[in-house]
């Protein structure tokens, strides 16, 4: 059993030393870089991101990169009456995951820690005023609806759907400068 967790230990080490090694090298990289400056998104969620939406730019708003990550409420309307029911999960499986997994570091109150610091240290200032204005708004979001009696998963979707709305405020309006090209 020891020699099974040392090989995958090994495995996991020689990933991250590849990735270490291809990412400054990727042209998204200056993307990846600023969605780190998120609260809760490290280097594997950034570039699942990235890699999974390849260009923020195509969604003219938020609401269509939710709607392509799934996260919006599926509906069975008919005569008069509208119903919505969980998220439709049609979209993009990995990206989804990656936010919803992100989106539980909201529940911890909002705070710039050092390593948030040292991500955010050669970013553009309105990048980092995304960030900021995000993690207030996310924290807060989840603590008012957490007080509203909501299942905690649920909250955590609804976060996840936001977070993806910074996501791409931060590549449309933060970072106007740089335009990805292909890889």
């Amino acid at each position: 059993m020891r020699l099974k967790t040392d090989k995958t230990n090994w495995s996991i080490w020689k990933s991250r030393l590849q990735i270490d090694d291809y990412l400054p090298k990727w042209s998204r990289y200056p993307i990846v870089q600023a969605l780190q400056s998120l609260k809760g998104v490290r280097r594997i969620t950034a570039m699942t991101m990235v890699a999974e939406v390849i260009d923020f730019k195509r969604f003219a708003n938020p609401s269509q990169l939710f709607s392509w990550l799934g996260l919006v409420p599926s509906e069975n309307s008919s005569g008069g009456k509208r119903r919505q029911g969980s998220i439709t999960k049609c979209g993009n499986t990995h990206a989804r995951k990656a936010l919803v997994e992100s989106a539980w570091s909201y529940r911890h109150p909002e705070k710039l820690t050092r390593d948030l610091m040292l991500r955010q240290e050669d970013l553009p200032k309105p990048v980092r005023e995304i960030a900021w204005k995000a993690q207030l708004r996310l924290c807060k979001r989840y603590r008012t609806l957490v007080a509203r009696f909501k299942n905690k998963n649920t909250v955590v979707v609804a976060i996840a759907r936001e977070l993806s709305a910074f996501m791409w405020e931060i590549v449309n309006k933060g970072l106007e400068e740089v335009e990805p090209t292909t890889a």
